[in-house]
C-alpha cells in the first residue's frame, strides 16, 4: 500500500505520456505524494491528473468479493473509489453500539482499496441519503430530534446533534486511521507514507448555513479525517457566502429519477442531462426535496474550482411508483456531455450495485425497520424503494455483473481518458452548444436522449489531434488507447437498436481519416502505416474484447482484468442445469395501492404477501457456490424471495429478471412470491411494460416467466 503505487496507478491512468517509458516521481524524504488543485483540475505532485471516480459501497458488498470488484472497477478505468459510510450501518437503535464487522469493516476495505493502489473518497455523512432508512442517520438520534429539537436538531449545530457526529466521526478515524494519504501506516510489515484516503465529503444535498460546515471540517480534523481536500455536493445552493478554498463543490446529473413525482417518460428538465451547457448545475437532482426549479446559476466564487462531479448515472434505481427501466446507452452520452462542457473528473454514481445489509441487531422494545428509504420514516427522501435491493441498474449490477452496453462504453471512454487525460484538462472549451462542443483537440458530439430520442448518438473524435509527428482528424474514429507502440481508434457507429447496428458493422469495412492533412481509408480491425507509424481502427466488435494491461493490447470475452501478477477473464454463462419449481399457492385479487404519506403509491407491506402467488424452488443437486445464481424473469407488482421464511431478495418490477444469490438458499425452504399489478395501479411504467400490462386478460398481470441459473466464471486470461 506504498504512496508511489497509488500515484502511479493515478498518473498512468491520466498521462498523455502513456504510450512511452514513465518515469513515476518518486518520494525521496518519505512524505505522500503532494496533492493540490487550481481551477481545471486536481494536481499531483506538480502533474494535472482527470481521474474517474466510481462508487460501490462497502456495507452492500460480500467482504468475500471487495478485492475482485475493486479490481474490475480498475478494469473498467475507474481510477478512484467513492463510498459512503452509513451511520445507521455502524450505529443505530442505541448510542454506542457499534458494528464495524464482516461487510460492515470499513477498515479492511480501505486497506484492500489501498492494496489494490485504488485511492479512495470517504463520504462520511452525517446525511448521506444513498436510498437507505432515514439517509443513514440511526433511529436513536432521530428520536431524540423529535423529543429535544433544540439540543437534537438534526443537520445543525444544535449541541446534542453536533456532539453525536464527533462521535461518528471520531469512530470513523479509529478505523481509517494509519490509512489516510499522508500518513504512516502502522499495519505492520514495511512501514509506509501514504495510505488511500485522499479525500473527505462532508454531508450530502445540504444547502448549510456554511457555519454547519466549518463544524463539520473541525470535527473532521480533530477525528483524525485529514486530507489534501475535503468535498461536497455543490447542490442544492449554498444559504449564505461560503469561504472559498475550504471545501470543494462537486456536481452531478442523472439520465431519469426515481424520484420524480409526476409518472410520466423524463419529467421536467431531466432531458438537459443529455445537454452540453455552461452551468456545473442541474434542476434534476434532488428536485422532490429543493423542487424542480432550484436555481442553477453558479456562483462567481464557485468557478474558481475544478470543475468535478461525484454523482453521475451510471443508471438508476427504479422506486415503487416510478419503475424506470434503463438500457444501458444512458452512461456515455451522459460522460460525453460532461466532458464537453468542461469537466475534468467524472464521478459515477452508483458504478458498483450492491444489497442492503440486515438490520443491525435491536435492542429490547426498539421497532424494527427495513434498510431501505421508505416514505413513511420519520426522516427521508421519501420514496419506497426495494428492501433488499440496490442494484443501480448500473455499469456494474448488483452482483457485479457487468451491463452488455454500458460497461464498454464507459471503459472505452475511461481508457481515453487514461491516455490523453493530461492533455484534456490544459484544453478550454473553446466551442459549446447543447451538442457540440470542441476542447483543443476533441471534439464532443451527442444528440442522444433517453426515451425521447433514442435513435441519437454520441462520440468523441479527434480534430488536429498530435500523435508522434501525425496530426489526425476524423468524424469517423473515436481515439481509443495507446499500447504497444500503436495508436487505437474505435470505429464510431450511430446507435439504432443492437440489430440494426450488428447490421451496420457487419457491412462496415473501411472509415476515412485526414492525417498530416491526406486522405486514408483505413479497414477496421486492421493496421494502418502512416510515415512510419502505426494506428488500427477498431469495429464495435473487436473494441469490446480489447483491454489494454499495463501497456499491452489484448483480446478476450467477458471482463479482463489483474490480480496480482495475473491477468484474469470473467464469465458470465448460463447454466443448463434445471431447477424444480412448484406453484403452491395462486394469488388472491390483487390489493388495492394506496398513496403513500409523500403523495406517491405506497408499496406492500410485509402481510399483503400472503396474497401473493407462491412458487418452492427446489435447488437439489444444483452445484452451488457464491458463484451461482438465479435469473428469475417475470411479470407483475413485487417479487420477493424468501430462504426459511427470511428475505432475501427483491424487485419491482420494470420488466427487467431478478438476480439472486443461490448461495443465500442452499439447504433452506425457498420460497418465490409474486403480487400480480392492477392495469389501474398509479405507478410509472415505461412503455414495453406498460403494453404487457395492458394486453394481460382480466384486470391485472402476473406471470413467471422462467428461471436460469446464471453462473460467474474466474479464470486465468488466456
Amino acid at each position: 500500500m506504498k504512496a508511489n503505487r497509488i500515484l502511479t496507478s493515478l498518473v498512468l491512468m491520466t498521462s498523455a505520456l502513456a504510450a512511452k517509458t514513465q518515469t513515476v516521481p518518486q518520494q525521496t524524504n518519505g512524505s505522500a505524494p503532494t496533492v493540490t488543485w487550481d481551477k481545471r483540475s486536481i494536481i499531483i505532485d506538480g502533474r494535472p491528473v482527470l481521474p474517474v471516480m466510481g462508487e460501490m459501497h462497502y456495507s452492500r458488498v460480500p467482504e468475500s468479493e471487495w478485492r475482485r470488484e475493486i479490481q474490475k472497477m480498475k478494469a473498467g478505468g475507474v481510477t478512484m473509489m467513492a463510498t459512503y459510510v452509513f451511520w445507521n450501518h455502524h450505529e443505530d437503535a442505541e448510542p454506542g453500539v457499534w458494528n464495524w464487522s464482516g461487510n460492515r469493516n470499513l477498515r479492511r476495505f480501505v486497506q484492500v482499496c489501498g492494496e489494490e493502489c485504488m485511492p479512495v473518497v470517504l463520504r462520511v455523512g452525517p446525511f448521506c441519503h444513498g436510498e437507505v432508512y432515514q439517509g443513514g442517520l440511526p433511529c436513536w438520534i432521530v428520536q431524540k430530534s423529535i423529543e429535544d429539537k433544540n439540543n437534537y436538531r438534526l443537520r445543525s449545530l444544535a449541541p446534542g446533534f453536533i456532539d453525536a457526529v464527533a462521535k461518528l466521526y471520531n469512530q470513523i478515524g479509529a478505523q481509517v486511521r494509519g490509512l489516510m494519504w499522508s500518513q504512516r501506516s502502522a499495519d505492520g510489515g514495511e512501514a509506509s507514507y501514504g495510505g488511500p484516503v485522499i479525500a473527505v465529503q462532508l454531508e450530502n444535498e445540504c444547502r448549510g448555513p456554511w457555519p454547519y460546515f466549518v463544524k463539520l471540517l473541525e470535527l473532521a480534523h480533530n477525528a483524525g479525517l485529514d486530507t489534501p481536500f475535503y468535498t461536497r455536493t455543490g447542490w442544492p445552493a449554498m444559504n449564505g457566502k461560503a469561504e472559498f478554498g475550504k471545501i470543494l463543490p462537486l456536481y452531478g446529473d442523472y439520465g431519469d429519477g426515481f424520484w420524480a413525482r409526476e409518472l410520466t417518460d423524463m419529467p421536467g428538465t431531466t432531458a438537459d442531462a443529455f445537454k452540453m451547457k455552461d452551468t456545473r448545475l442541474s434542476a434534476v437532482i434532488a428536485s422532490e426535496v429543493f423542487g424542480p426549479d432550484q436555481d442553477t446559476q453558479m456562483k462567481k466564487g464557485d468557478l474558481g474550482y475544478p470543475y468535478l462531479t461525484c454523482e453521475l448515472g451510471g443508471g438508476m434505481m427504479q422506486s415503487y411508483h416510478r419503475r424506470i427501466n434503463m438500457n444501458g446507452r444512458e452512461a456515455f452520452p451522459l460522460v460525453v456531455c460532461k466532458l464537453g462542457s468542461g469537466s475534468n473528473l467524472p464521478g459515477y454514481y452508483m458504478y458498483h450495485g450492491g444489497t442492503n445489509p440486515e438490520i443491525l441487531n435491536p435492542v429490547p422494545n426498539s421497532h424494527d425497520h427495513p434498510m431501505s428509504e421508505t416514505q413513511n420514516s420519520p426522516t427521508t427522501n421519501y420514496n419506497d424503494l426495494p428492501l433488499k435491493s440496490y442494484d443501480f441498474q448500473t455499469i456494474l449490477g448488483e452482483m457485479g455483473r457487468p451491463d452488455p452496453v454500458s460497461w464498454h462504453e464507459t471503459r472505452w471512454v475511461h481508457q481515453f481518458l487514461k491516455d490523453w487525460g493530461e492533455e484534456l484538462t490544459q484544453m478550454d472549451v473553446d466551442t459549446l452548444s447543447e451538442h457540440f462542443a470542441r476542447r483543443g483537440q476533441f471534439v464532443f458530439r451527442n444528440d442522444y436522449v433517453r426515451i425521447k430520442n433514442e435513435a441519437g448518438s454520441a462520440s468523441i473524435t479527434p480534430c488536429q489531434m498530435q500523435w508522434q509527428g501525425l496530426t489526425i482528424t476524423s468524424d469517423d474514429v473515436q481515439p481509443f488507447a495507446k499500447a504497444d507502440g500503436l495508436l487505437y481508434f474505435i470505429v464510431v457507429v450511430d446507435r439504432l437498436t443492437s440489430k440494426r447496428v450488428d447490421k451496420l458493422t457487419s457491412k462496415l469495412k473501411t472509415c476515412q481519416l485526414i492525417i498530416n492533412n491526406k486522405k486514408y481509408s483505413a479497414k477496421l480491425d486492421k493496421p494502418l502505416t502512416v510515415d512510419g507509424q502505426t494506428l488500427v481502427v477498431l469495429s464495435p466488435a473487436k473494441a469490446r474484447q480489447a483491454y489494454v494491461v499495463d501497456g499491452r493490447m489484448y483480446y478476450g470475452d467477458g471482463i479482463l482484468y489483474k490480480d496480482g501478477d495475473r491477468v484474469m477473464q470473467e464469465l458470465w454463462q448460463t447454466d443448463d442445469a434445471q431447477i424444480k419449481v412448484t406453484q403452491t399457492k395462486r394469488e388472491d385479487a390483487p390489493r388495492d395501492i394506496p398513496m403513500g404519506s409523500h403523495g406517491v403509491a405506497h408499496q406492500p407491506e410485509n402481510p399483503e404477501f400472503d396474497k401473493a402467488a407462491v412458487w418452492a424452488l427446489d435447488l437439489t443437486g444444483l452445484d452451488i457456490d457464491e458463484n451461482t445464481f438465479l435469473e428469475v424473469s417475470y411479470a407483475g407488482d413485487v417479487a420477493r424471495v424468501y430462504a426459511n421464511g427470511q428475505l432475501v431478495e427483491d424487485n419491482f418490477w420494470n420488466g427487467k429478471p431478478m438476480m439472486v444469490r443461490a448461495s443465500d438458499l442452499t439447504g433452506k425452504h425457498i420460497e418465490l412470491k409474486i403480487l400480480p399489478l392492477r392495469k389501474d395501479a398509479p405507478i410509472y411504467l415505461q412503455q414495453a411494460q406498460r403494453e404487457r400490462l395492458e394486453a394481460a386478460s382480466g384486470n391485472c398481470l402476473l406471470s413467471l416467466d422462467g428461471i436460469k441459473v446464471i453462473r460467474r466464471v474466474n479464470r486465468p486470461f488466456p
